[in-house]
Order: structure tokens, then sequence, then C-alpha cells
């Protein structure tokens, strides 16, 4: 592959090696190509000849205490595999870091469709459709919590999921210090309410941390089947509704106001006629679940509160040129449309905690 079209991130030699090594089928010229949104991990797809492969790595700066980790990100998709989970299959890890900087890894190409932000004509443009994929995202969400994650070997995969909420919470405080670039009364005011609001969680799950339609991958042929659950690097072991409260997060709705829309553009995808609504969603995964969603506003404004702290770090490693594509310039905007939207839920909120009362 000629140097100049050697992507960031890739020390090639060395990579191309370890694909060799260890990758059956990649003992060609290998073509690397940067894809999805690279905000966080960044992802590569790799072709050989006829075959296609996907690569992760950490981000080229900026890489935060307890995030970015590969060997714990390859660990819960083997597992994820090997219970029949929908995910991409795992192929190799290497963890060492001369090679390539970082650890990384290497799995399967999930082939499928991914709605974000584009309209992808031609798929999944009826209403009954777009409701399937509603349901689906229910049901994999239900059967994700539904695993026994002793029997999966991920018993220690967290330091211990009691006391999920408080820690989230103190974390994503802590993030916020080492990430920030400028003043947010937002985080602080957000902070104190969640923090004054804190309900019981139910018993423990595995959660995927990042659970929502744009890290799903659905059959070309088929919008109301899952191909796979991609993005696992915040996944841990926790309160299952954190998952349930990101997604409806992420789930916009027609009616919703201009903030809601602008602070987060995967919500407009489902804003259009057909999808289910955020209480159907929700009184899905209860029924479904058998728990108990009385507590979802707490969940959905924590979900703002951390997206916005994230896109704070992502703002911060784009000032510091350490950020590979040309997405992050509005990183920034995104944090404080994330956290306002945030506050705008919680005014809204029938807790009085919440409402800051």
């Amino acid at each position: 592959m000629p140097e100049s079209e050697i992507p960031p991130g890739i020390a090639y030699p060395a990579v191309a090696r370890f694909f060799r090594d260890n990758v059956p089928g990649a003992d060609g010229d290998l073509a690397f190509t940067l894809i999805g949104e690279g905000r966080s991990n960044l992802t590569y797809a790799v072709t050989c000849g006829g075959q296609k492969w996907v690569m992760r790595r950490p981000p080229l700066g900026h890489v935060l205490p307890t995030a970015h980790d590969m060997v714990r990100e390859y660990r819960v998709i083997s597992a994820m595999d090997a219970q029949g989970f929908p995910v991409a299959h795992p192929i190799a890890l290497c963890e060492d870091p001369a090679v390539n900087d970082y650890p990384f890894y290497v799995m399967s190409f999930a082939d499928g469709r991914i709605l974000t932000f584009d309209d992808h004509a031609g798929y999944a443009e009826t209403a009954a459709e777009r409701e399937k994929i509603g349901h689906a995202l229910v049901d994999t969400l239900v059967q994700l919590h539904a695993i026994d994650y002793q029997a999966a070997g991920l018993g220690d995969f967290a330091f211990k999921p009691e006391g999920y909420l408080e820690r989230q919470l103190r974390r994503w405080g802590e993030q916020w210090e080492r990430s920030k670039t400028r003043d947010l009364p937002e985080v602080d005011e957000l902070s104190r309410r969640l923090r004054k609001a804190l309900p019981p969680s139910p018993p423990p799950t595995l959660v995927h941390g990042d659970y929502r339609l744009g890290n799903m991958v659905l059959a070309h042929d088929d919008p109301g089947h899952v191909v796979a659950l991609l993005d696992w690097e915040m996944s841990t072991l926790g309160d299952p509704l954190s998952d349930l409260g990101y997604t409806i997060m992420y789930w916009g709705q027609e009616g919703d106001p201009d903030l809601r829309l602008l602070s987060n553009e995967e919500s407009r995808v489902t804003a259009r006629p057909g999808f289910l609504s955020r209480d159907a969603l929700v009184a899905e995964y209860a029924r479904k679940s058998g728990r108990s969603v009385e507590h979802i506003e707490f969940y959905e404004i924590f979900a703002n509160y951390k997206i916005g702290i994230i896109m704070e770090g992502i703002h911060a490693r784009y000032l510091a040129g350490e950020t590979v594509g040309d997405i992050f310039d509005d990183a920034g905007e995104v944090a404080a449309w994330m956290l306002e939207n945030g506050l705008a839920v919680a005014d809204r909120a029938s807790d009085p905690a919440l409402r800051g009362s």
C-alpha cells in the first residue's frame, strides 16, 4: 500500500506482519480505510484480495484512564460471540504496543446497513419496516440483559456491579475535569441534580454502554433483523436501565424541540413516521424484560450528561490536533448542546429532585 494512502494510526509494515501471522487470508497487500465516525476508538476496514475485516485501535491522543481498552473490548465481544449474541466475530488481538503504539484487534466485517444520519433511500422506507426496527432494537437489548454474565466468563469484568450509578457519576465527573476546555455550568448543575435523584438499581447485568441504533448493523433484506451490535468499548457490569436511558436519549420522535434534534443528529432518523415513540420503546422493554422503568427519566438525563462529557473529550483532542477525519470541528458545540438538552429534560421531569427543587 503506498505510504500516501495509509491512514493515520496505522504503522503499516508491523501491522501487515501481524495480519499475515494471525489473520487467515491476509497474506497479501493490505488496504486500510478509516470507517465510521472515528469520534472515539478508530475503526478501519481492511481488505486483501476479495476478503474484508475490521480493525479497532484507540484514538491518536488524549487517551483517558479506563477508556479505549482494546483487550477488554476484545474479551467482551469474544464472550458475546460464544453466547450466540449478534456481534462481529473476533479474529485476533494484538496486545504488544510496539506493533502499532497501542493494542488493537481484528474482527470480521458485519455486512449490513447502519441507519445513522442518512436516509438510505430504498431501505426501510415503509412505516411497517421502521416499526420492526424499533422492536428489533428492544428485543436485542432484552437479550443482552438476559445473558448470565457469570456463565459467559465475565464475572470479573467490572470491579463490582453494585453501586454502579454512583460510581458512574463520580467517574464521568472526573473525566470532565480531565477533558474540559472551558467552564460549562450545566455540568455541575446536572451532577448536583442527578446525585440527589439516584434511584435504586435493579440486579446487575452486562451493560453495553453505547446502545443505540447507530451501533446496530441491520440485514440488507430485513430491517427487523440485527446482524451485529458494534462498539463495546464502554461495556461493563451494572444497571441495565442505563442502556435503555441511553437509547431513548438518542431516539428522536415527531414533535421534538429543535434543541433535541440539533444536539444529536441520530435522533432525526427515528423522528420519521413509523418508528416507535420513546414511550413505546420503554413500555416494550418493561413488558419483555419484566423490569420496572419507573425512574427512566433519571437514566435519560444521565445519558445526556455522559455524552456531553465524552464530546468535550473529543473536542479536547480536536483542539490538540489528535483527531482523524473531518467531522470534529463541531464537537465542542455538540457537547454544549447535549448538556443543555439534558438540563431541559430535567426541568420537565416528574421527580422534583431532577427539576432542581
